[in-house]
């Protein structure tokens, strides 16, 4: 493993949502084992729209555990990305206590699963707003700590369905699409800052966030749809720390002039 003093992050502030598990826990370790320290963000509560379980306070805790064993400093915060104002007041906090910002990874995102006649007003909801305005309170949270540190990058976590049409997802690949033009839109306006603002499109990830209906749906009902989420390379899914290694090297001085851009950590799947 890279020591903290030569690591690439070496003595860099970085806020990650969705922190408690999953992704967002392997973007807070992978970044604190190149060195950085990390303000940690998640909701650790259920959303009852979703069909599957959030991660808890306990998990929270465990990544703070994690980042700190790795002689990092982890600050943390149970808040709801929905709510623009405790979500800065908890940055605001985060950002003192390290002593600044210089990267957000906007990772935390919900999923929820229907063909377009069951799909609901309250699904829309509850997706818009965790994925895409909760990802724009993310980014407003941690731009002015990015501006008073002369620079920085905010890195987006979208998806393969922000580039194809994913069917059988609409609000979330909707959601992820329009985090593209979010960050699209920012970049072009935080260039001036020399703040960096990318994207990155993972394929599936082993993680908790697999509504079972969506499989249910590929399996029985819509098999004529199954290609669509197969990867070009003859894997299934990919680990988080793949998607790590792209989120580090965005954050990082290497991408210091890439703006504007989508990664693909996908395995192919959105050139079938």
């Amino acid at each position: 493993m890279t020591t903290a003093a030569a690591g690439r992050v070496a003595g860099k502030r970085v806020l990650v949502t969705g922190a408690a598990r999953g992704m967002g826990r392997s973007h807070a370790l992978r970044l604190a084992e190149e060195g950085a320290d990390v303000v940690l963000v998640d909701l650790c509560r259920p959303v009852p729209e979703l069909e599957y379980p959030l991660a808890t306070e306990e998990d929270l805790a465990e990544t703070v555990r994690l980042v700190e064993a790795l002689d990092r400093r982890a600050v943390s915060r149970v808040v709801d990305i929905r709510d623009a104002d405790a979500l800065k007041a908890a940055v605001d906090e985060g950002a003192a206590e390290l002593g600044g910002l210089d990267a957000a990874v906007a990772n935390a995102g919900v999923i929820t699963a229907g063909t377009w006649d069951t799909t609901t007003v309250a699904d829309w909801r509850a997706v818009l707003d965790v994925n895409l305005i909760g990802t724009w309170n993310t980014c407003v949270a941690a731009i002015p700590h990015l501006i008073a540190a002369g620079g920085g990058s905010l890195v987006n976590i979208s998806s393969a369905a922000g580039i194809k049409g994913s069917p059988l997802t609409t609000p979330y690949t909707a959601s992820k699409h329009g985090v593209v033009g979010l960050s699209l839109a920012l970049a072009n306006e935080l260039a001036v800052h020399s703040i960096r603002v990318n994207t990155v499109h993972p394929t599936g990830v082993a993680t908790g966030m697999a509504p079972m209906s969506l499989f249910g749906l590929l399996s029985e009902t819509r098999t004529d749809l199954g290609a669509i989420y197969e990867n070009a390379l003859p894997v299934q899914i990919v680990e988080a720390r793949d998607i790590s290694n792209a989120v580090l090297h965005l954050v990082s001085d290497d991408a210091r002039y890439v703006t504007g851009t989508q990664m693909k950590v996908d395995a192919g799947v959105t050139i079938r």
